[in-house]
């Protein structure tokens, strides 16, 4: 009985073993929807469970199961997730077929594959945000000829200006704040200028080939760096090594001249873990302004390497060498009477073309990836970078100067024109012993060096079901190097120029006391970016002036999040330190060239907290509050080593509010913020030079200094945000926008001065209470639609307008608005598959922007000039009565008219 018993018991464990470990088998392909190829390395998981897998070259997969029946999740970069129910008997094996993706151009988290603990996109934090994203087939469709800015104006307080001023000139604003207090990424490595905090878009024009994504997020942002997010977060996320082996050839031409070849491989993922990816291409064009040309070249290699489950690397350069001609802000009577494409900046020499101002770059950017599967519940990323610049701007050097007269048929007086640049070379010719100084005329370039190192690191672990904590630090050292150097001696044969050399006074005395020194310079120097990376002008070659700076940044951050069923919470904060010195070997003594070294602490910290309720709606609330270092360029007065002591940390309290909808075919959110800005600080000092000069009750003497610093007013934007798109059916999408915004200046600009001693002076209040911060169209409202006529054949349309537009004039009680305008875009889609398999596709794209051919006005500078203001003088016709307005606005306004109607056609094999 007993060994009976003993039996039984091992036949039931038996079959209880075997039905609780049952090994049955499930297997498939997964394949693109559209073009049929299979799909390596796309995620196969059981759900509800830890087995998983991933498709293998061929797009094939297996695993094992512990149950008869249950549900496979499939995921990929950039397709549609889907779900495919399993049953399978004990010891069998069940084949779930050819199991088709679709692409997917509405979420952007899954196109990251590297590097993704430190790239911060709104997905990877539970709590929500104002976001819009933007995915590479639209990037690519309607990019064109434009910046990589132009991909972001149906964007919710997004404006875009500058462009006229050439290839690469382009300036974004967010909830009005400029591009030094929007925050940009770089797969999670910061990229504005470490000096200014200003972006330069020409540097950066591959972007829009290798760009996998954008994700643009106002306001706050889900970043945990201590970066410059007060007008949002810009996080442009790049391509890695592709896993599958393919690649494309494409060429487009566009509207004055305009061509662009482009062509890239991916060796595919190799079974020991190795792949490569790499592009480039080369782009010219006339630009749509006169004297606007000009060319570049884009270049990108990756290479990856899987060492196992839990080790991923991935190694990454790119540049995009360009040079290019510049426009500037002429007054509306010139483009009234020369025409919309006026520009003076250019003249001929003996017939051939020559531009005063030409911007010229080469900026590459390398990274390195390393993404670490500690275990199930922590993960460490970290990447390093570095970027080298070389390149700067050119410009007149002199006073000789000379251009062409000519009648402006509107104003009905003549007036100078192009550079005469014939008479130039003949006067200078003319020189005695071909020596040129101050009398003459060069072109100059004015050079900005730079040596980037950084890295940033994030450790993230999950403490429990409900708890998750980030931390990581920011490190950063930056060396620039700026001067001047001749270009073109324009018959010259040298340039010789003298000048005192500053003490630990910093300033040129009256009368002066100091020594002096004398250079001549016989050397001048290719422009082209590629020559100007490796060849630098020898230090006895440079004028004008000479020096740099060294920026140190050292940071830790973290964050704690809470989420549990409809529930999220989480705090951010971070803690930085800068250092700074500025080095001038020009116009200092040997002993005094070294300046002091400043250092300054900031800090932010965010906080907010989301609520889901239903299956469609959710809510949520963001505060936070930044105490940021002022920028280098602040620190140092007047372009000297003598230190700014009225600067401070600026202050800044952002705080918003959201709802999001989401359905099955229809998405929305509503956002409202408010952002104060305070406590910005701009000094200058001068010497006094008369024998006396009384500034409020205190008299000072010829040789005093006098410090003035223009405490930066207030400002408060408020603002609502709605965005939204709509699928009413499979073959047609629809979407759109809205903000409106109350961006002013609150309270008074004041202006105090100070001796050397630091004693006060005088103040002086000025009244802007209430002004309209410019630079950005204050309300602005879009409307999209995307139809999809045939199979492969579709068309789409985006209409925008922009109102609420303010003069870029810094802080003024009264300022000049804009008047309105609207933009229509609209393109053509062709794609046909075909190749063996229909495996290739070609992709045929038409886009014509400003349709309707729109003439505006996208942005005025300078102190505004009212309507009713005098032509001239104090007395006499004025503006408005003289009849010289141009919808509204004084011809005498300096600005940019908008581009006109313009067109671009690509085509595109893909392999």
């Amino acid at each position: 009985m007993k060994n009976f018993k003993h039996s039984m018991y091992s036949v039931l464990f038996l079959l209880m073993t075997t039905v609780m470990f049952s090994q049955g088998k499930i297997k498939g392909t997964v394949v693109d929807n559209e073009l049929g190829g299979s799909l390596p390395g796309v995620n196969v998981k059981i759900k509800g469970t830890t087995s998983g897998t991933s498709t293998d070259i061929d797009g094939k997969f297996q695993l094992n199961s512990t149950t008869n029946s249950g549900q496979v999740v499939i995921t990929f970069i950039g397709y549609k997730s889907i779900t495919v129910d399993y049953a399978v008997s004990n010891g069998q094996t069940v084949d779930l077929g050819t199991i088709k993706l679709s692409s997917d151009s509405s979420e952007i988290e899954e196109v990251v594959i590297i590097g993704k603990g430190v790239i911060d996109l709104a997905k990877d934090r539970k709590t929500p945000i104002a976001v819009s994203s933007i995915k590479a087939n639209e990037i690519q469709a309607k990019i064109g000829t434009a910046d990589i800015t132009q991909t972001m104006v149906n964007t919710p307080s997004v404006y875009v200006s500058g462009q006229a001023g050439g290839f690469g000139d382009s300036r974004i604003s967010v909830r009005g704040f400029q591009q030094d207090n929007t925050a940009f990424l770089l797969n999670g490595q910061p990229i504005n200028g470490m000096e200014d905090g200003k972006m330069y878009w020409s540097n950066w024009s591959g972007m829009a080939d290798i760009a996998n994504a954008i994700q643009i997020q106002r306001g706050l942002g889900s970043s945990k760096l201590a970066i410059s997010s007060v007008g949002g977060t810009v996080n442009f996320v790049t391509k890695a090594t592709e896993l599958k082996e393919g690649g494309f050839m494409s060429m487009g031409v566009a509207n004055d001249d305009y061509f662009k070849s482009t062509v890239a491989y991916n060796t595919g993922m190799s079974k020991k873990g190795w792949g490569a990816s790499f592009m480039i291409s080369h782009w010219q064009g006339d630009g749509y302004n006169e004297g606007t040309r000009g060319e570049g070249q884009n270049y990108f290699l990756s290479v990856g390497y899987k060492a196992s489950d839990k080790h991923s690397f991935n190694f990454l350069v790119t540049g995009a060498p360009q040079s290019h001609d510049q426009n500037f802000t002429k007054r509306i009577s010139d483009y009234l009477g020369f025409g919309r494409k006026y520009n003076n900046n250019y003249g001929y020499l003996n017939g051939k073309y020559i531009s005063e101002r030409t911007n010229f770059y080469h900026k590459p950017v390398a990274n390195f990836n390393w993404d670490y599967k500690i275990n199930s519940k922590m993960d460490l990323s970290t990447v390093l970078y570095a970027s080298w610049g070389r390149g700067g701007g050119t410009g007149n050097y002199g006073s000789g100067k000379k251009s062409i007269s000519e009648l402006n048929p509107y104003t009905g007086t003549n007036q100078n024109t192009y550079i005469d640049f014939n008479q130039i070379y003949a006067n200078n010719s003319a020189d005695a012993d071909g020596i040129g100084s101050s009398a003459n005329y060069a072109i100059r370039a004015s050079m900005n060096n730079h040596a980037w190192y950084g890295v940033v690191s994030n450790l993230k672990t999950k403490l429990n079901e409900d708890l998750s904590l980030n931390l990581g630090l920011d490190l950063r050292t930056y060396h620039g190097d700026h001067y001047r150097q001749i270009t073109n001696f324009l018959g010259l044969n040298g340039w010789t120029e003298s000048r005192f050399l500053r003490d630990n006074n910093h300033v040129i005395p009256s009368p002066n006391t100091l020594p002096s020194a004398t250079n001549t310079v016989t050397e001048s120097y290719n422009i082209d970016p590629w020559h100007a990376f490796f060849n630098k002008a020898a230090d006895n070659q440079k004028i004008d002036y000479d020096y740099s700076e060294t920026i140190t940044y050292g940071g830790v951050f973290g964050q704690l999040e809470y989420s549990k069923d409809n529930l999220s919470a989480f705090f951010q904060g971070s803690v930085s330190n800068q250092s700074h010195q500025r080095f001038d070997y020009y116009d200092y003594q040997e002993d005094f060239q070294d300046s002091e070294k400043v250092t300054n602490l900031g800090y932010n910290a965010k906080a907010g907290g989301s609520y889901k309720f239903g299956v469609n709606h959710s809510v949520y609330v963001n505060a936070g509050f930044y105490n940021r270092q002022p920028y280098h360029d602040n620190i140092y007065l007047n372009f000297t080593n003598e230190v700014n002591e009225s600067t401070s940390n600026e202050k800044i309290l952002g705080l918003e509010a959201g709802y999001n909808f989401k359905s099955k075919r229809f998405n929305a959110s509503i956002n409202a913020y408010r952002t104060t800005w305070e406590d910005r600080v701009v000094s200058t000092s001068r010497v006094i030079t008369a024998l006396t000069e009384t500034i409020g009750t205190t008299t000072l003497v010829q040789g005093d200094l006098v410090y003035t610093s223009n405490l930066g007013v207030k400002q408060q934007h408020t603002g609502l945000e709605l965005d939204f798109t709509y699928n009413p059916i499979n073959k047609f999408d629809v979407r759109g926008f809205a903000s409106v915004g109350n961006w002013e200046y609150k309270d008074d600009a004041v202006s105090r001065r100070f001796d050397e001693s630091n004693n006060l002076l005088d103040e002086t209040r000025t009244d802007v209470d209430g002004g309209k911060v410019g630079d950005g169209a204050q309300t602005t409202w879009g409307l999209g639609a995307k139809y999809e006529i045939v199979k492969g054949l579709s068309i789409d349309a985006d209409w925008r307008n922009y109102d609420k537009l303010y003069a870029n004039s810094g802080a003024i009680k009264d300022n000049l608005e804009l008047p309105s305008y609207d933009l229509v875009d609209a393109g053509i889609t062709y794609k046909m598959l075909v190749g063996k398999d229909n495996k290739n596709s070609v992709v045929f794209r038409i886009n014509m922007n400003n349709v309707f051919d729109e003439v505006y006005l996208s942005e005025i500078t300078g102190t505004p000039i009212k309507s009713s203001a005098f032509l001239s003088g104090t007395s006499g016709p004025t503006y408005q009565s003289a009849g010289r307005v141009y919808k509204g606005i004084a011809d005498g306004n300096q600005g940019y008219f908008g581009f006109g109607r313009t067109w671009n056609v690509s085509l595109r094999y893909n392999f």
